[in-house]
């Protein structure tokens, strides 16, 4: 972008090459102050949250004060291995920026580079968000209070990488764009055993094949066709030998659905499987239903009409109408308390899909992300 300060490519490069678990984004934290203290103005404040210690705020006063526009990027990495062979892959063995954090980041510093040079008519606040991929960072950074004050937004919005899409072309819909999920930890204790005496123990292992059996049916026998949902679980770990009776197993998977009563139903409806398959067969089922902040990606009627019909128009943005996904995104907990609109952002990598040791995104997706919210914010603020 001609009057941006950064250079967009290096700054993702840079970012990339230092990914970090959630909660422990304390270098990607210090590049990200460092980069912003350089675009130092009289109407910019950077603020730290001591309940959520990476996390990262930063708030631009507008010329006329009366309206906060939010722009949320999420900052942790994956436990992935790399496998891209990039000159700047990954300096830490066995995190990766697998989900494109670097991107959103990248494409974050680059509006916020602009407006901090041309200063905006509304607040704009900027929100370098943790824990996205675990930990619900937006939960947590609203039940700490930090998005009130001059830190509240009035809308809020925030991208996603898509590397199917071609890189630069933006995409959302109306109504329900990402699933909202709930996470599946469930310890099955029975009593271990001799092969050759099953009626002596209580076999955990097929215990754990029929609870895996039978949640097949949450979606297939309970949700409407229309709506959609997913049950899958993804580790399954027990016994140590063949001729040995397995005493305890080990599950864990996801439940997704695009409607928070549809999630809270199958929730339910895979609590009493497990209840049901304890009494069976005479095991101990320790079942854990995690949600935290994962609710459904729902866009607001107001700002999505808004974000759509300026993306369509104009003619420097390739824009597409996005179909709904299974994708999970905590930022469904923020669009449940503030209104706003997240979007996909192509990043041309079709070969490779989000969460692949291989994902490589075509960094021409920046600069085009970056030129099409400086010119909606700047829209937006004219109205």
């Amino acid at each position: 972008m001609s009057d941006s300060t950064i250079n967009l490519a290096q700054v993702r490069r840079d970012l990339h090459a230092i990914p970090e678990l959630a909660l422990h984004e304390v270098q990607t934290q210090q590049y990200l102050k460092k980069t912003i203290a350089a675009f130092a103005s009289d109407f910019l404040t950077i603020k730290e949250v001591p309940e959520v210690e990476t996390a990262l705020l930063v708030r631009l006063a507008g010329s006329n004060s009366e309206k906060t526009i939010g722009y949320r990027a999420d900052i942790d990495a994956l436990p992935i291995e790399e496998e891209t062979g990039l000159p700047f892959a990954s300096k830490h063995p066995g995190v990766m920026h697998a989900c494109g954090h670097d991107i959103h980041m990248t494409v974050a510093l680059g509006i916020l580079a602009y407006f901090a040079k041309n200063q905006p008519k509304d607040n704009l606040i900027f929100i370098f968000q943790p824990a996205e991929e675990s930990e619900a960072g937006g939960k947590r950074l609203y039940e700490a209070g930090a998005l009130t004050g001059d830190f509240k937004p009035d809308e809020l919005y925030a991208l996603h990488d898509q590397p199917a899409m071609p890189a630069g072309q933006i995409a959302t819909k109306k109504g329900t764009l990402f699933a909202g999920t709930t996470e599946i930890h469930l310890q099955i204790v029975g009593q271990g055993g001799h092969a050759a005496y099953p009626q002596q123990a209580k076999d955990a292992l097929v215990a754990a094949a029929a609870f895996v059996s039978q949640v097949q049916t949450v979606v297939s026998r309970n949700v409407d066709p229309i709506h959609g949902g997913v049950v899958t679980i993804g580790s399954f770990h027990a016994g140590t030998i063949g001729n040995v009776i397995a005493g305890e197993a080990k599950l864990a998977g996801t439940i997704r659905a695009f409607t928070q009563a549809d999630l809270e139903m199958m929730q339910k409806r895979v609590r009493a499987i497990a209840d049901g398959i304890a009494v069976a067969f005479g095991v101990q089922m320790n079942l854990e239903l995690i949600q935290g902040g994962y609710y459904p990606v729902e866009n607001d009627p107001k700002t999505t009409a808004a974000f759509m019909a300026f993306m369509e128009e104009d003619p420097e943005v390739d824009f597409a109408e996005a179909q709904p996904a299974m994708t999970g995104e905590d930022f469904g907990f923020l669009l449940n308390k503030f209104p706003g609109t997240m979007f996909w952002l192509g990043v041309g990598d079709p070969k490779h899909s989000l969460h692949d040791a291989r994902l490589n995104p075509d960094e021409q997706a920046l600069n085009a992300g970056v030129q099409a919210m400086v010119a909606y914010f700047k829209q937006r603020m004219a109205q």
